[in-house]
């Protein structure tokens, strides 16, 4: 399974971006700013292809699991990124909500410095059941990211 993250504007504090599963688009994206140096918290990811894992581990898992009983299977965590650890794909509405994951949401409203995500929780409802039960099964998944 393949997701591409195509990217289209960073501003100030954020990177908007459209996620697509298997050439098919499937959401928003909203990440940090691009910076061209690493600041912790602070900086999207650089583009780059990556694997995706189910991490069952932290306090996101904890709360996920919790939030989403029965259909939470462990957050999906963008694996192998240079400078970077610990990054999911999660709910949020905008850069304040991350710290270098990446966001998902149905729609986006812009600001001249900042977008917003909408209906985020929907969002990721309806992407993560498709790559958790890829993973599950056994397949492998990669994040390819486009743009900046």
């Amino acid at each position: 399974m393949k997701l591409t993250l195509l990217r289209y504007q960073t501003q100030l504090d954020s990177t908007s971006g459209l996620l697509f599963l298997d050439n098919q688009f499937i959401c928003y994206t909203l990440e940090d700013q691009y910076q061209t140096e690493k600041v912790p918290g602070e900086t999207c990811i650089p583009k780059g292809t990556y694997p995706i894992v189910l991490r069952k581990e932290g306090r996101s898992h904890t709360r996920y699991a919790k939030r989403f009983p029965g259909f939470h299977q462990g957050m999906l965590n963008v694996k192998d990124v240079p400078g970077f650890q610990w990054i999911l794909i999660h709910i949020g509405n905008t850069d304040d909500d991350t710290a270098g994951c990446i966001l998902v949401g149905n729609g986006v409203q812009g600001e001249a410095d900042q977008s917003r995500l909408i209906n985020s929780t929907r969002a990721y409802q309806f992407l993560y059941p498709k790559v958790s039960e890829a993973l599950l099964n056994g397949e492998t998944v990669w994040l390819d990211i486009v743009g900046f």
